[in-house]
This record gives C-alpha cells, structure tokens and sequence, in this order.
C-alpha cells in the first residue's frame, strides 16, 4: 500500500511508501484522507505519527502528473482536512520536505524532524508558488519575513535553522520512529494547538518586509513567481485565513498557466535528463585529485574537490606559485567558513586533504587529474607529457580548456583514450556547469569518470562533442561577433546591454568582458590571427580599447569608465566607435532593444541548430541547459532553443 496505518498503543503510525521520494501523488493524496478517517473513528488512537519509508520525507509533487487535470482529493484539501483532525497529528520528517510535503506537514499539530533533515517551499523554481496553503500557513507559523525569504528563493532550511523559526517543534535523535512515538505520547494529553488557519500573524516590521519584497522584485528580473510570492505573503498579513487561501489558490492557478512556468519545467527535466544517452562505461574509484596549475580557476577547482569530500594535489611550476596557488584555495574555503557554508570541523577536513607541489611525482597516486593552465596547445602538450610520465595508467586526465580540440592535447599522451575535457565555469566551486567533452575515441570508463566527478561536485553535467569552443563557448562567440556588428552598424554597447539586461540577462555582453577582463579575449584573437578567415568581418575596436591600456574593471577603464563598481558610459568610447564606422563606411542606423534581442537570440538559435547537426550537442534541451546554467540566459524563458520550439517572443 502507499499509504498504511498501524498502530502501537495509543499511537497510530501512517506512513508513507511511494519511492523514490514519496511524492504527493494521488494515491498518496487518497491514501492520507483514508488514513484519517481510520484513525478519526479509532478510539484507541490518542494521537498519530505521519512519516515515510525510504530516504525522504514527501519531496514534492509527482512530476509524473504535471500537465494532466488534477485529481481529487486535491492537495489544499487534504491538508485542510489533516488541519482539521480531532487527534494531533505529529510530522516525523527526516531527508527532505519539500512543497507539498512541507505544507503537508504545516497541516499537522506538530512537526519533528531528524538532524539532518530539510525542509523548503521551492515551488518559485518552477514558476509556481505553495499552492496548498503554505503561503496561508508560513507566515502565521515563523513570520511573513522569514516565510518569505524560504519562499522566494525557494531554499531548503536545515532542521536547526527549522527549530529556531519555530518551523519545526522539536530537533529529534535516534531512532525517528521510536523518538516521534514518545513526543507523541508527551503531548497526546495536551490541549492541541490552535490551528494554523486560525492563527493572527506573528507581530512583525513592516519596513523590513518591504525592503525584502523590493530586493525580491529587484532579483526577479522579470520572472513572475517571485512577484506571486511577494503578493501571497502580504496577502497573508492582511486577510483572514480563508479569503488568503483562496487568493492562494487564485495565484496557483494563474501561474499554472502561465508560459514562465512551461519554460521553468521544460529546464527543470533537462537538466535532470541531460547526459542520460552517455555511452555505457564504468566510472573508476577515483578519491584522490590532482590539479595543475594555481591560478583562478585551478584554485576553484581545487576548492570545489575539497568541498566534495576529495583529497587534492596541487602542481605548479615553482614553490612561489605553489603558494599563491595555496593561498587562493584556503581563501575559498576560509570565506565558506566565514558564510556558514562550511562547520570549522569541515574546514578543517579540507585543509588536511589539501598539498601543493612544484613536482609532477605527487601525483604518482592521483585517480584523476585535471589541467587548468594557460590556453596555448604547446603548454598544454607539455603538461599532459609531463603526467603521462608519472601518473598511474588507469588514471583519468581532464583538460579544462575552453576552446582548444581535446583530441590534439590527448595526441600528447601514450594513450590517447583516457584524456577527456571537464570546462569548468569560473568560479569553479560556486558555478553549476560543467561540460564534459568527449573526444574521439574516448574511453567509456574515462568518459563515466568525468560524469561520476561532476555529481558528486554537485555540477550540472553536460556532455559535449569536439569543437573550437564546444558548446557554450561557441554559441557566446557568434552572439559577440553579432553584438560587435551590432555597434558598429548604430547600437552602443550600452544599448546593448540594456537590452539583454530587460531580457532577464543578469549583465549584458560588454559589461561581462569589463568584468572577465578584455585582455584575455585580445591575447586569444591575436593568437588566431593568422587563421582567421579574412572573407569574414572582423570588428576591431576591442583591439583598439586594449591598445590603449583599457582592459575593463581592473584598470577601471575598457567598454565603459569606472568610479569604483559602477559603470558610466565613456564618450570616448562612443567616439570610438562611431568614428570606426565612418572608416569602414557604415551609415550607423540605431536599433530598439528588441531588435538588438531579437538578432542575439536569432544567432543563439541558429548557431544551437548548427551543433546540433554536427553532433555537438545530443539534444536541443542540453544547449538550453549550457545557456542557462552557465551564461545568464534567464530561467524563466527556458533557453533559446526552447524559445525557438515555443514561437516564444520577447
């Protein structure tokens, strides 16, 4: 049964059983309402326990039903009706409560949870909000403000962060079953706690609620989800419990149906499915990595490693770079201590996991080894010899590069089959993609290895054929070239920027190169110079920028001036450029914001269908996946080629 009921003296025990994470399907749904009425009409009962069997507490909705026609009993209704038990009615969570499980559990008199469990309302991911009550419940249980934030960026809290809320009623060690079965007893006597619905929201400060609210609004960026949240919470403060319920459920509905919310599913499966058309291959045992090179993103990658529970070497050239190398890793790991995200006990771990070497044998017991130094072939060809002289023979090595063919640096070892390209995105430990890619003749096991790695870093995995720039790279090279058309046929950068900022971009192209630094970019394009094809136009005033010494944020001049973090715009600049298109003869003609999108995201797609008829990308969903999770493309509209499936316009 899904849902079954026994019991043990004055205690009933409904629990839960539909794996993998007991999610609210229907028969769950039905289940709980039958489980109710037998333990309504069971005068032995006293008071009941609501847990679940495998790894989790209920995580959610079942996907499985998104789309279809809802099915009664809906889920309002049966938390409304386990709020309305004559017996208490305890949640015993442990692993996660999720969405509907956590407003299942708001529904109980009580709830206890295990140290380690969480717990969120993460329905804004999706384009949705609580739709059973939780944006009623919340705010009337640990404050509009705190409701809000769980709300609204749709993170998990962990069991002590619960308990200090008011969230969850007690922290519960041992045995879940045997520690709930005794709260429960304490309290089966106890008068049962004036029900959430009928609760006056707790007294809080209107000034800081509106601040979080337009901080909220600010972030959005032009997703509606946040917003419905914002507006469910004051709604919370200011209405009754039922007229807030069914504003709620109004809320729910109209998000549903709102395309945001198709785009934020369609992204939700893709990266839940990407990679799953991997070849078959084993993944080697691999607990020991190494990292050459101490620079940015080498220190990021370290740092990730260490956060997953890895051991990690360090190479670099000599001790100085051995040290700055070190220096960068343990400031990473020192601000996640300072943040809370890591325990000093963690901290701790990571820093005894963790050597430096300026000698190529320290990696002699390495599983895997990962590259992360400059972007030139000959460099690269020197390390990979380098290892290939001193690693184990099963040891899988990884390339970080970001353009170059993996399949000529493999060329560098023995055997070529074990070389494979992990892209990391900078910063390494807080940035979610990782592309794995794949060269020809790539070792299943080597392949399986780099994925089994992205998992356990917590990555978004996407694999990638051979390409200058695989898949991300490549699509953000064709959207700059047609940006610098762009201005030299009428926009300005900062009208540019606008424009993909009123997107949902977080930043636009040009202040993302004042940000990187426009000297990189200009050291690679005078690398390709002699290869570039000269019948295609070549836009050369960032050449001209950095000629003058304007290489961006760091020299406080590039595509824009600088008074610290903010950008102005720079009449020079803007000379700059227009007199670049007088030489070249263009009669400059300005362009609206929707324009300049529209011929952006006409490139995007275009360049997405070439990768994926050369066999690039396996699938149109993991471009959307690479755009999204690695360069700002907004959730919220899916990615570009999911726009492009929809008819979707700005």
């Amino acid at each position: 049964m899904t849902v079954s009921v026994h019991t043990d003296g004055p205690v009933a025990f409904v629990e839960i059983d539909n794996p993998p994470v007991n999610a609210a399907s229907f028969a769950v749904r039905a289940g709980l309402m039958e489980a109710l009425a037998q333990t309504e009409a069971d005068a032995a009962v006293r008071a009941v326990v609501l847990l679940c069997a495998g790894r989790t507490f209920v995580a959610g909705a079942d996907v499985r039903e998104f789309g279809k026609p809802p099915a009664a009993p809906l889920l309002p209704d049966v938390v409304l009706a386990l709020e309305g038990a004559r017996k208490p009615w305890i949640a015993a969570l442990h692993g996660t409560a999720l969405g509907g499980g956590l407003e299942i559990a708001l529904g109980c008199a009580y709830r206890v949870a295990v140290p380690e469990a969480k717990m969120g309302l993460p329905e804004v991911t999706l384009g949705l909000l609580p739709g059973a009550g939780g944006t009623v419940r919340l705010p009337r249980l640990v404050g509009p403000v705190a409701a809000l934030n769980i709300m609204a960026s749709g993170k998990p809290v962990g069991a002590a962060r619960a308990l200090e809320l008011g969230l969850i009623d007690a922290v519960l060690e041992g045995d879940l079953r045997a520690a709930a079965r005794a709260f429960a007893l304490d309290i089966a006597e106890a008068d049962k706690p004036v029900l959430l619905n009928a609760r006056d929201v707790p007294a809080f400060d209107a000034e800081v609620l509106h601040q979080r609210i337009a901080a909220i609004r600010a972030k959005a960026r032009g997703q509606n989800s946040p917003e419905a949240v914002c507006e469910a919470v004051v709604n919370a403060t200011r209405m009754g419990a039922e007229e807030a319920l069914a504003a709620e459920r109004a809320l729910f509905l109209r998000l549903k149906d709102d395309p945001q919310s198709r785009a934020l599913r369609h992204i939700f499966f893709a990266e839940r499915s990407v990679g799953k058309s991997l070849a078959a291959g084993e993944a080697l045992p691999s607990e020991h990595i190494g990292v050459v090179g101490g620079g940015t993103m080498g220190a990021g990658i370290a740092a990730a490693a260490l956060l997953a529970g890895f051991c990690v070497t360090m190479i670099e050239r000599n001790a100085e770079a051995v040290a700055a190398g070190h220096a960068r890793v343990v400031e990473v790991l020192g601000g996640g201590l300072k943040r809370g995200v890591l325990t000093e006990d963690a901290h701790a771990r990571c820093l005894e996991a963790f050597s430096g070497s300026d000698e190529y044998g320290a990696l002699a017991s390495a599983d895997l080894v990962i590259e992360a130094v400059f972007e030139y072939m000959d460099v690269k060809h020197a390390v990979f010899k380098a290892l290939d002289a001193v690693v184990k023979p099963e040891a899988v090595l990884a390339t970080n590069t970001s353009y170059l063919d993996v399949g000529m640096i493999a060329k560098a070892v023995r055997k070529p089959s074990r070389v494979i390209g992990l892209h990391f995105f900078s910063p390494a430990h807080i940035m979610k993609l990782l592309e794995l890619v794949i060269p020809p003749g790539a070792d299943p096991d080597a392949v399986a290895t780099g994925a089994a790695l992205g998992k356990r870093l917590g990555k978004v995995t996407v694999p990638s054929g051979v390409c200058d720039g695989f898949i991300g790279n490549r699509i953000m090279s064709a959207y700059r070239r047609a940006c610098e058309y762009m201005i030299e046929d009428g926009a300005l950068p900062a009208e540019v920027d606008q424009a993909m900022r009123g997107f949902g971009f977080p930043m636009g192209i040009f202040e993302m190169q004042d940000l990187a630094g426009l000297d990189i970019s200009w050291a690679m394009r005078k690398r390709q110079a002699a290869t570039r094809d000269p019948a295609q136009r070549y836009v050369d005033i960032a050449d001209q920028l950095c000629e003058q010494g304007r290489f961006g944020r760091k020299t406080g001049r590039g595509w824009y001036l600088y008074d610290g973090k903010t950008a102005q715009v720079d009449p020079e600049v803007t000379a700059l450029i227009e007199a670049t298109s007088a030489r070249k003869g263009i009669t400059r003609v300005s362009m609206s914001g929707d324009a300049i999108m529209g011929r952006i995201l006409d490139v995007m797609q275009a360049e997405g269908r070439a990768i994926l008829a050369e066999g690039i990308a396996a699938r149109a969903e993991d471009i959307d996946v690479v755009m999204v999770n690695g360069y700002g493309f907004p959730r919220w509209r899916g990615g570009p080629m999911f726009m492009a499936s929809e008819g979707a316009e700005i």
